[in-house]
C-alpha cells in the first residue's frame, strides 16, 4: 500500500515580495508564485505522482497554488477540502508591516523573537506553539486516517502550518523547528509506513 503525503508551501504572494508579514491576510500570488505552482505541479507529474484528495487553507493564495498544481497535473477536478485549520500563523499586530518597519518599531531582537521562538506570541496573534495547537488535531483527525487508509493527498498550505507537520513528521523539536525554513513552491514528497512515521522523504527541486 501506498501512503503518499506531499506537502506544497504556496507560491511566492504579492506580500512575499514586499516583506510584509502576511498571515491570515490574503494577498494574491504574483506572477513568480504562479509559476512556481506550476512548476511544482510538472515535477510532481514527471514523478509519476497522482492524488485522491486535496487539503489546503482558507486562504486564496494556497488554494491557488493547489489549484496550479492539480492543473498541471491534469486533475482540475480533484476533491478538495479546504480548511481554516490549514491556514498560516495569525502575525496579529504585525500582520501588513514591513518587516524592517516593524523592526525599527520594536526592535531587532524583539522581532526576531516573536518570528522565531516556539513559544512567543507577537501582539494578537499566535506563536508557531500555537499554530502547531491549531494544525496537528486537524493533521491527526482528518489527514493522516487518509495517508493510513492508501489514499494519495496533497496538501498545499503556508509556511508555519507546513513546518507544523514537519515537525511531527520529521521528528523536531521545538528548539529545532523555528530554524526550518520551507522554500515556495517545493513540494515535500512523504512515504509513510503503517505506524504514521516516515518510510521515506525527498525535496522535489527544480
Amino acid at each position: 500500500m501506498e501512503r503518499l503525503l506531499v506537502l506544497v508551501r504556496h507560491g511566492q504572494s504579492d506580500w512575499n515580495l514586499k516583506n510584509l508579514f502576511t498571515g491570515w491576510k490574503d494577498p494574491d500570488l504574483t506572477e513568480q508564485g504562479v509559476g512556481e505552482a506550476r512548476a511544482a505541479g510538472r515535477r510532481l507529474k514527471a514523478a509519476g505522482l497522482d492524488f485522491d484528495v486535496a487539503f489546503t487553507s482558507a486562504l486564496s493564495r494556497a488554494q491557488r497554488t493547489c489549484s496550479l498544481l492539480l492543473e498541471e497535473l491534469g486533475r482540475p477536478a480533484l476533491p478538495t477540502i479546504r480548511d481554516q485549520a490549514l491556514n498560516e500563523r495569525d502575525y496579529g499586530d504585525l500582520s501588513g508591516l514591513n518587516k524592517d518597519d516593524a523592526r525599527k518599531k520594536w526592535g531587532e531582537d524583539q522581532v526576531h523573537l516573536w518570528r522565531r521562538s516556539y513559544d512567543v506570541p507577537p501582539p494578537g496573534g499566535e506563536s508557531l506553539k500555537d499554530t502547531v495547537a491549531r494544525v496537528l488535531p486537524y493533521y491527526c483527525a482528518e489527514i493522516l486516517p487518509r495517508v493510513l487508509r492508501g489514499e494519495r493527498v496533497l496538501v498545499a498550505a503556508h509556511g508555519n502550518s507546513l513546518r507544523a507537520l514537519v515537525m511531527v513528521l520529521d521528528r523536531l523539536t521545538p528548539e529545532t523547528i523555528p530554524m526550518m525554513e520551507l522554500d515556495t513552491g517545493v513540494p515535500l514528497i512523504y512515504r509513510l509506513k503503517a505506524d504514521s512515521t516516515v518510510e521515506s522523504k525527498e525535496v522535489s527541486r527544480a
